[in-house]
């Protein structure tokens, strides 16, 4: 099987240049996983249709499938999946018959299990080039394998399998990545240990699917017409779309660990919509500018929340886990099958509109599209029929990018008539026949400007062929990835143990999964038939917030989202109460993560809130400029101020930045904030503090053994963190209880420890500043949550 044996059998059918000619140089392809059910879908037919492709590029190419089995099983099964591998119909049989013979010549089959194997893989790859007289240009690892064991592969190859300087290391990974924020920040922090950002390419196979990738060539293509109506005041909706017929039958074991979010929402469709929301970069093929404009559009989104979703599970499920895992009779799962998910941005260009991301399992058909729906503005007098016969401004004016399966059973991009007649490259995409028979959305396709690919290409195909050209935007960066986990983690933690509604599976739905937008967020149209709940005939009961005392004052706890709905509530009939007394409410707010989902909830659910009755005050700031991420005036702004109506000179941000400095004591920025809540502030007495709780008991920006805010005069102080940044401004604690009432937000599991200790701990401010809050007139509640409460 030696290369030079093999090139001097084709050199006279034109299959492959001599070595003289391979000036571009050899690539070694290593396939991990070979025998596995990707590798025989679709990783062979896509490296072989790479081979058929690039055959004459001037590169030459050996294929390398990889994986646990002993040499003689493992090669046995690979050469009988490659066997089968077909070439496009418009390729010559002639010539696909040599290229699939001098395919499976230059591919062999590795035992890859122990150090020693990869030593002895790349000694191998050596040789060969070394005989044969090629220059090496690179090696690609393709990782078909669960990511359990990308760390042990990445350790080998980084040790014993990389190519010599001057030729580039491309290592290929396939999700799932991690099954939530920590997860993923664990994996890629262990992979980024031995490759660098720009070797790793990581595979979301929708990036490939040519509907898909076409989103931003479209939409720069078409800028002189999407510019004027991309936007809040054209937009109706955006929808993004998977449907499946097949259940989860054969692959429980793995569902059962990620559901239809993690497998389907937080990567695929997430990825689309990100190309429809995203603004448009310059150069729409610059991988660095997509990145940087997908993270912007992250950061605009609102934060999920339980209510932002709607989830159901088949009704076999139950069954087919209890069997296929060898679970008890009574097993019940609450993995969801099926989820409808209700997102916001806050972008000047898309606030207000909403965006719907949609799949599931055993439903009644396979499509997936992304649809972007357009506000009908036109009133026609004419009659329907009259209407019907052209194209009229009151037919619904959309684009959707259809990306397989349906009605069309072919990728497409299809534009209202009644829209403009877009810009499509002739190359690549055809304008297809309007069929009279078919319909989408309910309208003819003759209402449709349609087009379709000049050739059908496989997703694993096209991102085979982006791996071999090193294009990255097809790919999902470390960045990219933590920022989708970000976003869907908090929506699966309140989820958890949220029973998903039941449906029989797919025409029988009907209309059971039917949901709409209500009150900032999502709920299925129809009540649950009583025989579709679980076998006692009833779904398990929310926990209820449960009070009691906590450091002799009143406790409040409950799940975190049912806590925070609470606490919004509670905070909302403070202020209504103030105001009924005094005309205004004033509020001191404290920053840091905690309090990001009570900002949410009160900026989409609490409309009755008297905000242009309300003052604004910081209860601590960082020492950055207020634009700096870290700062804490910029979180409570992106997740409440510009989200309610307080009056401007109602909001009061701590001056921090003066002088083009900051913090600097001569300033008087403390006293000068002492100043204002004198003069503005009853008694210097805010109507409502909000704290939270660090885990060394710090609380606003007050730290064990302070040497200024625990006690003294001085109402505002300069403080120091023990973490960056250090310098911090902060109210004191004799300020602090001085207040009406003093709320104390305490979640998560990270907290417990800090909880414990507290119960059991007297007043020590000097130790644990939280446990000097005691409100000299007021009153203290403590809000924290069951994880936090009970680990």
């Amino acid at each position: 099987k030696m290369l030079g044996k093999v090139l001097c059998t084709v050199l006279f059918v034109g299959a492959f240049p001599s070595p003289a000619e391979a000036s571009q140089g050899h690539i070694s392809v290593v396939l991990l996983g070979a025998t596995g059910d990707l590798a025989k879908k679709y990783l062979w037919q896509g490296l072989f249709q790479l081979y058929m492709d690039q055959v004459s590029s001037g590169h030459s190419f050996t294929f390398h499938g990889a994986a646990l089995a002993a040499l003689e099983p493992g090669q046995r099964l690979m050469f009988d999946v490659l066997k089968k591998l077909s070439c496009p119909p418009d390729e010559a049989p002639n010539r696909c018959a040599v290229l699939k013979d001098q395919f499976l010549k230059l591919s062999q089959y590795h035992q890859l299990k122990t150090a020693e194997n990869y030593t002895a893989l790349s000694r191998e790859i050596e040789a060969l080039l070394r005989q044969e007289g090629l220059r090496e240009a690179g090696r690609i690892f393709y990782f078909s394998v669960p990511p359990f064991a990308y760390t042990e592969i990445a350790r080998h190859i980084n040790s014993s399998c990389r190519p010599p300087a001057g030729a580039w290391l491309r290592v290929v990974l396939e999700k799932p990545f991690g099954h939530d924020l920590q997860s993923a920040q664990q994996l890629a922090t262990e992979l980024a240990g031995f490759f660098r950002e720009e070797e790793m390419y990581r595979v979301d196979h929708y990036l490939g699917k040519q509907a898909v990738a076409h989103i931003l060539p479209f939409r720069d293509q078409n800028r002189q017409f999407l510019d004027p109506i991309w936007n809040q005041h054209h937009v109706e909706r955006v929808e993004v779309v998977l449907k499946e017929t097949v259940d989860a039958k054969g692959r429980t074991s793995f569902y059962e660990q990620y559901g239809v979010i993690r497998d389907v929402l937080q990567n695929h469709l997430t990825e689309a919509l990100m190309f429809l929301i995203m603004e448009l970069p310059a150069n729409v093929s610059s991988a660095q500018e997509v990145v940087q404009h997908k993270l912007q559009a992250f950061q605009s989104l609102w934060g999920l929340e339980r209510s932002s979703a709607v989830l159901g599970q088949y009704q076999a499920y139950d069954s087919q886990v209890q069997e296929e895992l060898q679970e008890a009779r009574g097993h019940v799962s609450t993995t969801p099958t099926f989820a409808g998910v209700l997102i916001h941005s806050d972008s000047l260009r898309w606030e207000g509109v909403p965006f719907l991301l949609t799949s599931g399992k055993a439903l009644d058909e396979r499509v997936g599209y992304a649809r972007v729906l357009f506000k009908n503005r036109a009133y026609c007098p004419q009659s329907g029929s009259l209407r019907d016969a052209g194209h009229s401004q009151c037919k619904p004016k959309q684009i959707i990018f259809h990306f397989g399966h349906g009605a069309l059973n072919t990728p497409a991009v299809l534009v209202s008539r009644n829209l403009f007649q877009p810009v499509m490259p002739k190359d690549s995409w055809k304008k297809a026949e309007a069929r009279s028979d078919l319909h989408v959305f309910g309208q003819p396709l003759s209402d449709f400007y349609m087009y379709s690919p000049v050739k059908e290409r496989d997703a694993y195909s096209v991102l085979i062929s982006h791996i071999y050209h090193g294009r990255k935007d097809f790919f999902i960066t470390t960045e990219n990835l933590l920022a989708s986990w970000a976003f869907w983690t908090p929506l699966l933690d309140s989820t958890s143990r949220q029973p998903p509604r039941l449906y029989p599976g797919g025409v029988e739905n009907q209309h059971l999964l039917d949901f709409e937008m209500v009150s900032g967020g999502v709920a299925f149209t129809l009540a649950e038939p009583a025989e579709l709940l679980s076998p006692s005939g009833q779904t398990p009961s929310d926990f209820r917030a449960i009070q009691s005392k906590f450091r002799q004052s009143p406790l409040v706890s409950a799940w975190a989202e049912d806590l925070i709905s609470q606490l919004a509530s509670d905070m909302e009939e403070a202020a209504l109460r103030s105001v009924a007394r005094s005309g205004q409410f004033h509020l001191a707010l404290s920053g840091g993560s905690s309090p990001v989902g009570l900002f949410q909830r009160l900026a989409r659910h609490h409309y009755g809130f008297p905000w242009a009755h309300t003052h604004v005050w910081l209860v601590d700031e960082r020492c950055v400029p207020l634009t700096d991420s870290e700062s804490n005036f910029l979180g409570l702004h992106r997740h409440l101020l510009q989200r309610v109506r307080v009056p401007y000179f109602n909001i009061h941000p701590m001056p921090v930045h003066l002088n083009r400095r900051l913090c600097v004591e001569e300033d008087g920025g403390a006293e000068l904030y002492a100043r204002d809540i004198a003069a503005l502030v009853a008694n210097a007495s805010f109507d409502l503090v909000l704290l939270g709780v660090g885990t060394d008991g710090h609380t606003a920006s007050l730290f064990p053994r302070s040497e200024s805010g625990l006690e003294g005069a001085p109402t505002v102080v300069l403080t120091e963190s023990p973490v960056k940044p250090h310098q911090r401004m902060s109210l004191s604690l004799p300020l602090i209880n001085r207040a009406r009432q003093v709320f104390v937000l305490v979640l998560g599991k990270g907290k417990h420890d800090i909880t414990t200790l507290l119960s059991r701990v007297g007043r020590e401010p000097r130790k644990w500043p939280i446990s000097g809050v005691s409100p000299s007139s007021g009153q203290l509640v403590w809000y924290v949550d069951y994880e936090a409460l009970l680990g």
